[in-house]
């Protein structure tokens, strides 16, 4: 089974904020019969793998279309985790998650993580911090301030300023990318947080854009031409 998205762009950069439009009516995969079961048998292999799984509510991405204002309007609709959870290239229902990805800049350093082996994805690779998926109910522009002070222990100062829409073709999902600015600049000290944010990083890291790590992920390569906007 495969599906590719209908969006054309990977990369929209915003000049007004992202529009987030909600359908109505929770989204749930059609197709072959049995189909619903194959996802319970993939999502039950997962959780042996990996108990760190949980199958919440999530916003799927219907589609992203520019608006013509220096702006987009994202179409969601609810749905399950494990629906995206279970997908890989001979498994691929069309769920295309809403992820928001921040960018956190103090002084000429940014804020990395380099993901923990008990993620679902890219695993041991560096990406800028923090980062999340947008839960049903969420605004993007809350999920991001959350994820910096569960991942970080750091504070947004102001609102997240959103910059770009971009596609991640390896996980497919959609990612809203925000420039934060922390309310207490500096190095990230304290390793009783980072300990207790092992389940995303096992380090965090500041660096200039010309210090990036090699072992970047392919989401935060595609966001590098970003840094700068």
């Amino acid at each position: 089974m495969k599906a590719s998205p209908k969006e054309t762009p990977r990369t929209i950069n915003l000049r007004r904020p992202a529009i987030l439009m909600v359908q109505d009516e929770p989204f749930v995969p059609q197709g072959k019969p049995g189909l619903l079961d194959e996802v319970e048998w993939r999502w039950d292999a997962l959780c042996r793998k990996n108990p760190h799984y949980f199958d919440g509510r999530i916003c799927h991405v219907l589609g992203v279309n520019r608006n013509g204002y220096g702006g987009a309007v994202i179409h969601v609709a609810d749905c399950a985790y494990r629906f995206h959870a279970v997908q890989d290239e001979d498994f691929d229902l069309g769920i295309r998650s809403l992820g928001a990805k921040g960018i956190v800049r103090v002084k000429d350093k940014y804020l990395l993580g380099k993901r923990s082996l008990n993620v679902g994805a890219y695993r041991g690779l560096w990406e800028f911090a923090p980062a999340g998926i947008v839960e049903t109910g969420q605004q993007p522009s809350q999920t991001i301030r959350a994820e910096l002070t569960e991942e970080t222990g750091l504070q947004s100062s102001g609102e997240p300023t959103a910059i770009a829409v971009v596609y991640d073709d390896v996980m497919r999902c959609w990612e809203l990318v925000f420039r934060l600015v922390p309310a207490i600049p500096g190095n990230i000290q304290n390793h009783d947080r980072i300990e207790m944010c092992k389940r995303e990083y096992d380090q965090l890291m500041w660096c200039s854009s010309d210090e990036l790590p090699a072992d970047l992920s392919p989401i935060a390569t595609q966001m590098i031409p970003l840094l700068t906007s």
